[in-house]
């Protein structure tokens, strides 16, 4: 790849990447417990969901604390005001420009050996999250979907506030903050929060006006869902498995139903469909990322019809 290809937009050398990955890695840890999986086909319960040792896992207690204290700081600093300025800032900045194997390479150098259940790096996490996919025999979409959903990362080391707008599980803004959300006390910092529009069920929203009418609380997932939904051809399943996957109050407690369109119940089984392959992989075998780069090299040109990718 010519230099010119990389844009030259510096990294935010203060921003501790591997504090982001632990912190990620804690908030993992409370969901994997949480989480209650039934799939079938793409949508049916899958051999890798069901043969895992879930309870080799990091324990709740473990975690509590810390992702505690990190959902008091994102529950009173995402207000529907911030929502928008992220928005528009994305709309509107210069952004990094590389090719999908360079974001890996470069989320690969800036958050890296943190994990305290692998010390796989960046890329061969996502790399076990694709083959798995892969060897569930499901389709090329979805493997690719594997494959980039945790790029959205970027996003701290560029344009990001803090950690609080990159990760941790995500919630609409502009209505009433539902109390299957998780910590939902810590709320009551928020501005919106009780609010005479905000502060509603509905607030800004008619029932059933589908969540792709619904703002999403800014971060990785949020992020990357904007990009690939502008610049790649992957359906409609790949991008909702993208933009939910941290929407646990949504795929997991059942909240927000009232808001959701007929679209949004296929999207549904879509998420839950992929979570597994996200939160339960990490204890698969260190794959080797030479060997399959040719393949999955191969899958992004199917689905990005430019190589170079404004991030």
């Amino acid at each position: 790849m010519a230099p010119s290809a990389v844009d030259t937009i510096p990294v935010n050398s203060e921003r501790d990447g591997l504090a982001l990955e632990d912190l990620s890695d804690n908030i993992d840890a409370v969901n994997v417990l949480k989480a209650q999986m039934k799939e079938k086909d793409i949508l049916e319960k899958s051999q890798f969901d069901a043969e895992k040792a879930k309870t080799l896992f990091r324990q709740y207690e473990d975690a509590c604390d810390r992702v505690k204290d990190f959902y008091r700081e994102q529950h009173e600093k995402q207000t529907v005001a911030y929502n928008l300025k992220a928005r528009n800032d994305f709309k509107s900045k210069t952004r990094a420009r590389m090719t999908v194997w360079q974001a890996m390479e470069k989320l690969n150098t800036l958050i890296d050996n943190s994990d305290p259940d692998t010390s796989l790096s960046q890329i061969e996490h996502l790399l076990q999250s694709a083959e798995a996919i892969r060897r569930d025999g499901k389709p090329r979409w979805m493997q690719l979907t594997g494959l980039i959903h945790d790029l959205g990362k970027l996003l701290f080391f560029y344009s990001a506030e803090g950690q609080w707008d990159v990760v941790g599980d995500t919630f609409p803004v502009g209505c009433a903050f539902d109390k299957r959300i998780i910590y939902p006390d810590t709320f009551k910092g928020n501005p919106d929060y009780g609010h005479e529009i905000y502060g509603t069920k509905h607030g800004i929203y008619t029932p059933r006006c589908g969540l792709d009418n619904v703002m999403i609380s800014w971060g990785h997932d949020e992020y990357l869902y904007h990009i690939v939904k502008e610049q790649t051809t992957l359906p409609a399943e790949a991008l909702a498995m993208i933009r939910y996957h941290s929407f646990y109050p949504w795929h997991t407690g059942g909240a927000y139903m009232d808001l959701m369109n007929e679209h949004d119940y296929a999207m549904l089984d879509a998420v839950k469909a992929f979570n597994p392959y996200d939160l339960y992989s990490k204890s698969d075998d260190v794959p080797s990322v030479e060997a399959l780069k040719p393949y999955y090299l191969e899958l992004i040109d199917e689905f990005f019809p430019n190589k170079v990718i404004a991030w």
